[in-house]
């Protein structure tokens, strides 16, 4: 499982590369290049709520391997055309679209296949490692070879991309047993079925009575509309501010990769040493550090330091976030509960990328910065008391609802 998430993270971080130049290189037009970003990220919006649905509703290791299958064949075509000279840029928002529609469906249902997979004392190292295999493979190696690749062929990024995909189809596939979400029964004893629309609100509902997990989506998404507001302007910040040219700026991102990395490494230990709590509350204070670094400093080195201790931040963070959200999950609601909090990440990311430009253009470059900085500590003041040491060893003493309130899965 873990081998099937990491080898596909480095075939899309290669068509992320990619996607764009392969654009530009057919329009000079800002919009039409833009578009590919708009294009990925669309899905998320669309699609994650009713992917949790489905998630809890088929067997999640099957749907896994026939959602890579569809990507491999949307990648081969896309491939193809541009070998032989018939490709266009609607051809490739078509296949992004269907290729991100995927991944949200994908990841949502192998976050919910983890419990079942790994023992609960266990799901902070796995989850860590499945962070840093991703983290490694699509924050650090797929730009570079993504760029080397589109060079010797527009094609071959794709090419591996979906052969990638045939290896994680293969690769879950030989993960034995059924891993069906079982669904409570009528009066009759006969699976009771509802429909999509109320499986999303039940959900939700689920989410927003949950104080731990709601405040850490709810975090999450927050976070990220000033996060990807902040990234969204780095370019500028990195080039102007601080004097870096294309390699220097490129090297704040391998600054950033690099701390995930260690994080996901050493973060089950470093969680178990200090706890989950204090894990959530420095993240916080990190948080707002880095943007407050950004705005101030012009310093390279510190900047690149201070995005090194958020990358180790990030990885910590997922760790606890998807930690908490499993351990805490009942087993029928573990798709929702993960497209649900995936939905949400993804609407901070896309309120960010718009609104970085927009303050930025108005009020300064280092405007998104500053607001950056007084979001985190103002966040970090209303939540500092949800995370206390006794309800989060609640959560991690109590067992999973799928023990005492629903039947297993088998594996």
């Amino acid at each position: 499982m873990w081998a099937a998430s990491t080898l596909p993270a480095l075939g899309s971080g290669l068509a992320t590369v990619a996607a764009p130049l392969f654009v530009a290189s057919r329009s000079d037009d800002p919009l039409v290049v833009a578009a590919a970003s708009a294009v990925a990220w669309l899905p998320w919006l669309l699609f994650a709520l009713p992917g949790g649905v489905l998630v809890d509703r088929v067997d999640r290791r099957r749907l896994m391997v026939v959602i890579d299958w569809v990507r491999v064949a949307a990648l081969a075509v896309l491939a193809t055309a541009i070998m032989t000279g018939w490709a266009g840029v609607a051809l490739l928002y078509a296949v992004l679209f269907v290729v991100n529609t995927g991944e949200i469906v994908f990841r949502a249902a192998s976050q919910a296949l983890l419990p079942a997979v790994v023992p609960r004392s266990r799901l902070e190292r796995a989850n860590g490692w499945l962070n840093g295999g991703t983290t490694l493979m699509h924050g650090m190696l797929a730009g570079p070879l993504g760029g080397f690749l589109f060079a010797m062929a527009a094609s071959s990024p794709f090419v591996v991309n979906a052969a990638t995909y045939a290896l994680s189809a293969v690769l879950i596939a030989l993960v034995g047993g059924s891993y069906r979400a079982a669904v409570p029964g009528g009066p009759d004893g006969a699976p009771r079925r509802r429909s999509v629309r109320a499986e999303i609100v039940e959900g939700f509902r689920w989410l927003a009575g949950q104080r731990l997990v709601r405040t850490m989506a709810v975090l999450i998404g927050l976070l990220n509309v000033t996060l990807t507001a902040a990234v969204a302007v780095l370019v500028l910040l990195a080039t102007r501010r601080l004097g870096l040219g294309s390699v220097g700026y490129g090297a704040l991102f391998t600054c950033l990769a690099a701390g995930g990395v260690l994080g996901a490494v050493v973060g089950d230990r470093l969680i178990a040493g200090v706890g989950a709590t204090w894990t959530v509350r420095v993240g916080l204070l990190v948080e707002a550090g880095l943007h407050l670094a950004l705005a101030a400093s012009r310093s390279a080195p510190l900047i690149g330091f201070a995005l090194f201790a958020f990358g180790v931040h990030s990885s910590l963070w997922n760790i606890v976030a998807n930690s908490l959200r499993q351990r805490l999950t009942p087993e029928p609601l573990q798709g929702r509960a993960a497209s649900t909090t995936l939905f949400v990440a993804a609407g901070g990311n896309c309120l960010g990328a718009l609104l970085g430009g927009v303050i930025a253009a108005r009020f300064g470059l280092t405007a998104p910065y500053w607001v950056g900085f007084v979001v985190a500590v103002a966040v970090s003041a209303a939540t500092w008391r949800v995370f206390d040491r006794a309800t989060v060893a609640r959560a991690y003493a109590d067992p999973p609802a799928s023990e005492t309130d629903t039947p297993a899965l088998t594996g």
